[in-house]
């Protein structure tokens, strides 16, 4: 008998990553899964190619209907709504550390009693995600800071950014954005994860000088911020992995002082906790989009230069197929062993902190 598993669609815009790939469901209906995959002309991946694998092609969006028992993969969180979730639910739900609107997340799985598995907190037995994009997020967040470092020194801010079919073609685009431009600084906080060794890599393949990477972790950053040194550099970008309340990276006032002598003019938030109350770099209020990648920030008075802010919370969808196949590579052993989630260590840890997080939301509500 095999056990059933429901690709979703996912609507938030411009998302073009799928947690399922092809390559994936190919290894897992190998294994004794079924899998439902709703047609969608957003995803990088063609609706032919689960279906040459053999999935079971479904009309788009109609995750709703399917059987009770069917578990839901997504990547993306939900769109706002208040209907009772009552399926087991896949995806980055973004609700565990009291983001915007976390506890009304939750509040709709309770009604409809459902459960939600978060991809973000998937963890292994020595407490690492078994899967996360953090590579590719500093990867692609490096390449869009320097593409909106590249437009303002010609004077402009960065237009809609479009997804690249892969690598080499990013680094050849970010290249030749920055040609004649010596010099260029980059400060990475958080270079020794994923995310920074992304960003690191990324800086390096379009041609800064080593010496021009500053890589920071724990060790630079243990004294506590706010730290000037970010002022003194191009671009900064914030890769760090938030669990709890730290010192501001950077702050308004230290902008505003800085006035005429701030070299820095770009700045990403990979983390993009944007409506985190413990937000590290407390200078802006909302996130930005492909379509308009780039916020300014108020630097105190039009004399000072200019600068922009990045928070695209979803910015791997810039090499969404490469992404996509490494994330759910990643995700396939634990996917194995869905069909055994009551006694699955990955799935029933994942179940007990969905459970605490849930009765955090209903108390947050009385």
């Amino acid at each position: 008998m095999s056990y059933p598993l429901w690709l979703r669609c996912e609507k938030k815009l411009f998302e073009r990553r799928a947690a399922l790939t092809p390559t994936t469901c190919q290894k897992l209906i190998a294994a004794g899964y079924s899998i439902s995959v709703e047609r969608d002309e957003q995803r990088i991946f063609d609706d032919k190619e689960y279906e040459d694998v053999g999935c079971t092609l479904v009309p788009n969006n109609t995750w709703p209907t399917a059987p009770l028992t069917t578990p839901i993969i997504g990547l993306k969180e939900l769109p706002v709504s208040t209907e009772p979730l009552k399926h087991v639910h896949v995806h980055f739900a973004h609700c565990y550390k009291r983001q915007e609107g976390w506890d009304a997340v939750l509040t709709r799985f309770h009604e409809g009693n459902g459960t939600l598995y978060d991809l973000e907190f998937l963890q292994d037995a020595t407490g690492r995600r078994v899967a996360a994009f953090g590579f590719h997020a500093g990867f692609a967040g490096a390449a869009a800071g320097a593409l909106a470092f590249a437009a303002l020194r010609d004077g402009v801010s960065l237009g809609e950014l479009k997804p690249f079919p892969e690598e080499n073609e990013m680094v050849s685009a970010v290249k030749a954005k920055l040609s004649g431009r010596k010099g260029v600084k980059a400060l990475v906080i958080g270079a020794l994860g994923r995310c920074g060794r992304g960003a690191v890599d990324l800086f390096r393949k379009v041609g800064l000088e080593d010496s021009d990477i500053i890589k920071w972790d724990m060790a630079e950053t243990a004294k506590g911020g706010p730290f000037d040194e970010i002022l003194d550099v191009d671009i900064f970008i914030n890769c760090i992995y938030l669990s709890s309340k730290i010192p501001p990276f950077l702050t308004a006032s230290q902008i505003e002082q800085a006035g005429k002598n701030r070299r820095l003019s770009v700045i990403i938030d990979v983390s993009c906790d944007t409506t985190n109350p413990y937000n590290p770099i407390p200078i802006y209020s909302i996130n930005t989009t492909f379509d308009k990648p780039t916020v300014p920030v108020d630097v105190g008075s039009p004399e000072n230069p200019p600068l922009q802010m990045i928070a695209i919370d979803h910015l791997p969808t810039l090499l969404p197929r490469e992404a996509s196949e490494q994330f759910s590579a990643d995700l396939l052993p634990s996917l194995l062993e869905l069909k055994n989630k009551e006694s699955a260590r990955v799935w029933t840890e994942a179940e007990a902190l969905f459970k605490e997080k849930m009765a955090e939301a209903l108390s947050f509500n009385v």
